[in-house]
């Protein structure tokens, strides 16, 4: 049986294998850990799923591996898998005593196949076909690179074998932005090769920081999302005097605490469920408008960022989703997320209060179309009814809206029930 490199999310093409849990020749059943794998998202175990030997480890750990590759290959008794593969990527199982193989010898096969109870869903992003007008093929990285690149295949000779395009082609090609007149060096555009942004540093000491899989996912998704989702940010200041005053006597005597941080995920969520236009996704030919209210949370760990979604929040009570996400961000913390529980939902939450921030626009996560962006509570001076000044806890927060979704009054008309949400939190949230 070959054991795969799965799936861990809709956006996931590789994983790196951290560590084997198992050797050549160990004996397996279901359920035993056979190896350890990280993600850009999440860390998780991978057992066994039928009993047999290891007779092949065909990736040593430490090596990123795609999506559906051939990591290690299980046998039954008195099986060995033949050392060459059939064009269609169907292993043939010959009866013979179990032999191990050597570690590096095996080539890394993808496979196409796949059993239909082990199934390894592809991502569905698409960067061109495998073969251009001309019969010219081009590898799946190659593809990626171009498109990312914005580098013409149909220019490229391929040095790959029998013309192919390789991944070193286009890294080796000049990008469309170049072949114009250059820019000056300090106004030169991203996208530049990792040398020439060095040589603007050159009398500068530095150290170079290997991008890991985490960053790079948030520096290609943030770039798609500004360059392709049409922003628009709503501000508003709330008196949230009265919530901060409910708060404290909720949690008193409790030893589970309600955050500043759950009260505006439990009124964003009654806010999106009071509007349905909202609470939906853009879906290119259509939106989806969607019956429940999932809330993403935005978590910060090291190197990055989480943001894990906080299901049917509109309908929960404040300790329960105080608690949910207190669970979520631990696990969150130490990559130990499944990838269900930080994909989907309609909006997100990013709260950077608690670091003295007073307002800031955040980004919007697609295919989400919203994100609140809260600052820190902070007592301001306001205006009285007879024309006197007083001081109140107020806090401001802005809206990030995408407008292939949510138009500007609509926009408007969400931030108005939030902010009225908030600053009646007893007839509304309780």
């Amino acid at each position: 049986m070959d054991i795969l490199m799965p799936q861990l999310g809709e956006t996931v093409t590789e994983g790196t294998i951290i560590s084997w849990q198992r050797t050549v020749g160990d004996k397996v059943v279901p359920g035993d850990v056979l190896f350890e794998i990280e993600t850009d998202k999440t860390t998780m175990e991978v057992p066994a799923t039928s009993a047999g030997s290891i007779s092949e480890i065909r990736v040593p750990a430490g090596q990123v591996v795609p999506v559906g590759a051939v990591v290690a290959i299980i046998v039954g008794d008195g099986e060995v898998v033949a050392e060459a593969a059939p064009a269609n990527g169907t292993v043939l199982l010959v009866a013979a005593p179990p032999a191990p193989a050597p570690l590096a010898s095996a080539p890394l096969v993808v496979k196409r196949d796949l059993d239909p109870f082990n199934a390894v869903r592809t991502p569905e992003r698409n960067f061109g076909p495998a073969a251009l007008s001309n019969g010219v093929r081009v590898t799946p990285l190659a593809r990626r690179l171009a498109v990312e690149r914005g580098i013409s295949l149909a220019s490229l000779t391929g040095s790959g074998p029998h013309g192919r395009i390789v991944a070193r082609d286009i890294r080796e090609a000049r990008p469309p932005v170049l072949e114009a007149a250059t820019p000056a060096p300090s106004v030169l555009a991203s996208g530049v090769k990792a040398d020439q942004v060095k040589a603007l540093y050159a009398d500068t000491p530095f150290v170079e920081v290997e991008v890991d899989g985490m960053r790079r996912t948030i520096a290609r998704r943030l770039v798609e999302s500004k360059q392709t989702v049409p922003h628009f940010y709503l501000t508003a200041d709330i008196d949230i005097e009265r919530m901060l005053e409910l708060r404290r006597q909720v949690n008193e005597g409790r030893t589970t605490k309600i955050s500043v941080n759950d009260f505006v995920v439990k009124a964003y969520a009654r806010t999106l469920m009071a509007f349905p236009a909202a609470n939906s996704v853009w879906a290119e030919d259509r939106i989806l408008r969607f019956a429940r209210v999932d809330v993403g949370v935005a978590v910060a760990v090291e190197g990055g960022l989480f943001t894990p979604v906080v299901r049917s929040a509109d309908s929960k009570s404040l300790s329960a989703i105080a608690e949910e996400i207190r669970d979520l961000a631990e696990r969150a913390r130490v990559r130990k997320l499944e990838a269900h529980e930080y994909q989907g939902g309609s909006g997100s939450v990013s709260n950077l209060g608690m670091y003295g921030v007073r307002e800031f626009a955040a980004i919007i996560s697609p295919p989400q179309a919203s994100i609140l962006a809260v600052g820190a509570a902070m007592r301001r001076p306001v205006e009285t009814a007879d024309g006197g000044i007083s001081f109140t806890s107020q806090m401001t927060v802005t809206l990030s809206c995408d407008h292939r979704v949510i138009d500007g009054a609509l926009g408007a008309e969400m931030l108005r029930e939030f902010k009225a949400t908030l600053e009646e939190p007893l007839r509304a949230l309780l």
